[in-house]
């Protein structure tokens, strides 16, 4: 009995140092080779362990993987959010373990799929139990779709799916890969041979993809500047910094007269929108005269309803407004009761929420092109910025990663904006508060970008493109369906079978 306990307590040892190895495979470190080579490796510590320990594994194996991909979250929380250590530690903690039982809510998914058989499990359950927890875990209760499988694939193979099948398509190829890695090690001949088919219908579609142009050119491209104020966050807000910010943001931008747009990241300016009238009349002025359009991040305040909103404002050749639709929770808004908002505001912590704009809104328009706005992390939700498209001609994307200091938060965002860029074939014009700030291109690379924790101005060319990509048409139904006919072909073939 004890010798059992030990061997249970090292598989589960095995699958938490496999999971802590995942974020490896993610950017900075972009060792995109590495999640299918992990996953199959947990597929045979999963392979005829009990029930019990099956779930155990696979929790540990998604708690190893937080831990190590997403500790940044503290830096947020503690050392710019203000709150203690052990209230901010809790609160990462927390996460973690939610996120660790999406893992074990896989296993268990799996566990009501009537076949045991290594091939089925490896090459069908088990990819597609893991896709419909991973797209599942990006939307329920707000969603969190970090470490989301197919980000790492971005510089890979499997990327050219990115147009056809989204994240959670290339999260799905993955798996498989893993599967058919696991059969080809331990299977019989015939798993082998299924594991062989496998992989083979992978490479066969991934080559007839390569080069596939599923948008087109549509117009001159612009001359684009993106403006990133190196402001850092402990200096960002204090009442005596708005002056010399409003100063910084016109030094830069005055001399870019050769850009049609101009834009500037989140809250660039700190404070709200109505209390800078003038600066920004000022410079709608100077943009309409030398024909340009800026864009920027400010906070603005609805009278009628007293609400507060993060937004994008377009001023110059072209007037629009965005406000934020997915919101940060513990940093834009606070789902917490009122005697706990009460104890935040006597700490003087933040505790005013920011409000939700509407779910449905217009893209911004500037003369001949009309763009896909998203602020901070919604450019992670690519569902919701399916909305504009295909209407919009480029994506737009404002944020202010310098709440997660010199981690790697900041460039596996940059890695999720590279992906939407590829999804839907449209560039993502990107500019932050101290970085990364980028110009994307339609297949997703990095076309230039600026330093970290720096002024800096990225210039480039942006062309805008028309048309729409399979994934923008139709989403992530295509994959949804092909993982429920994963889990339902083995029960379906051993009916056939009479087993």
């Amino acid at each position: 009995m004890v010798i059992r306990r030990l061997l249970i307590s090292r598989g589960a040892l095995l699958a938490l140092g496999a999971g802590a190895c995942l974020p490896l495979g993610f950017a900075p470190f972009a060792l995109w080779w590495l999640p299918p080579i992990l996953f199959a490796g947990l597929f045979l510590l999963l392979d005829e362990a009990p029930a019990r320990e099956r779930v155990l594994r696979a929790f540990s194996f998604g708690f190893g993987a937080f831990v190590a991909g997403t500790w940044w979250l503290y830096i947020s929380i503690h050392d710019f959010g203000g709150l203690a250590a052990p209230i901010a530690g809790s609160i990462v903690l927390l996460l973690i373990l939610i996120m660790a039982l999406y893992h074990a809510a896989w296993i268990l998914l799996c566990s009501l799929v009537p076949c045991k058989l290594r091939a089925w499990q490896c090459l069908a359950i088990l990819p597609a139990g893991w896709t419909l927890i991973e797209w599942l875990r990006g939307w329920l209760f707000g969603g969190f779709p970090w470490l989301s499988i197919g980000y790492g694939q971005i510089d890979g193979p499997l990327a050219v799916w990115a147009p056809v099948l989204g994240v959670h398509g290339i999260s799905l190829l993955v798996l498989l890969v893993a599967g058919a890695l696991a059969v080809l090690l331990t299977g019989g001949l015939r798993a082998r041979f299924a594991g062989l088919i496998v992989l083979g219908l992978i490479a066969g579609g991934t080559g007839l993809l390569g080069g596939q142009q599923w948008t087109t050119p549509d117009g001159e491209p612009l001359q684009v500047s993106l403006v990133q104020g190196g402001i850092t966050q402990d200096r960002k807000w204090l009442a005596e910094e708005l002056e010399s910010t409003q100063a910084l943001y016109s030094e830069l931008t005055i001399g870019l007269d050769k850009a049609d747009l101009i834009i500037w990241p989140e809250a660039a300016i700190p404070a709200l929108a109505h209390e800078v009238e003038d600066y920004l009349t000022a410079f709608a002025e100077l943009a309409r005269a030398r024909h340009q359009t800026i864009v920027l991040g400010i906070l603005t305040y609805e009278f009628d309803t007293d609400a507060f909103y993060n937004s994008l404002l377009m001023i110059g050749k072209g007037a629009g407004l965005y406000n934020k639709r997915h919101l940060v929770p513990f940093g834009e808004y606070f789902p917490v009761p009122d005697f706990v908002r009460n104890m935040l505001r006597l700490m003087n912590l933040p505790y005013q929420d920011i409000n939700a704009g509407a779910p449905r809104q217009s893209p911004l328009r500037m003369p001949g092109v009309a763009l896909a706005p998203t602020i901070c992390y919604e450019d992670v939700f690519g569902t919701e910025l399916r909305s504009f498209l295909p209407e919009a001609g480029l994506l737009v994307n404002v944020s202010n990663d310098a709440w997660f200091g010199d981690s790697i938060a900041p460039h596996q965002h940059l890695q999720m904006a590279r992906f939407r860029a590829l999804e839907t074939g449209r560039y993502m014009l990107r500019s932050t508060n101290t970085g990364i700030t980028a110009i994307i291109d339609e297949r997703g690379r990095v076309l230039e970008r600026g330093r970290q924790f720096g002024v800096a101005i990225v210039t480039g060319s942006a062309q805008p493109f028309a048309g729409a990509t399979p994934w923008v048409q139709f989403g992530n139904v295509p994959v949804l369906v092909a993982c429920l006919l994963l889990l339902l072909l083995p029960a379906f073939v051993l009916n056939l079978r009479g087993d």
